[in-house]
């Protein structure tokens, strides 16, 4: 079973649209968008369990040149 995040990520000013792009060319990563607010992007992760993301975001996401902070917020499906 495959667990999917939303990583809302602050960027530094000028960089946002580098990230977008090498965030959407990582594996695992299903979407990367700009957005506006309190956050400069989202991203949509996948891994097999919370081990998993939290390496995909240390590893892939926290060290591209620009982004400065992350907040993961783990999607849960409501069974009806």
């Amino acid at each position: 079973m495959n667990m999917k995040a939303y990583v809302l990520i602050k960027i530094r000013a000028g960089d946002v649209k580098d990230v977008v792009r090498q965030l959407r060319r990582t594996e695992h990563i299903i979407e990367a968008h700009m957005t506006f607010g309190p956050y400069d992007a989202v991203a949509v992760i996948e891994a097999v369990d919370i081990s998993g993301l939290g390496s995909l975001i240390a590893s892939s996401i926290q060290p591209i040149p620009g982004v400065e902070q992350t907040l993961t917020c783990i999607a849960v499906d409501v069974q009806s």
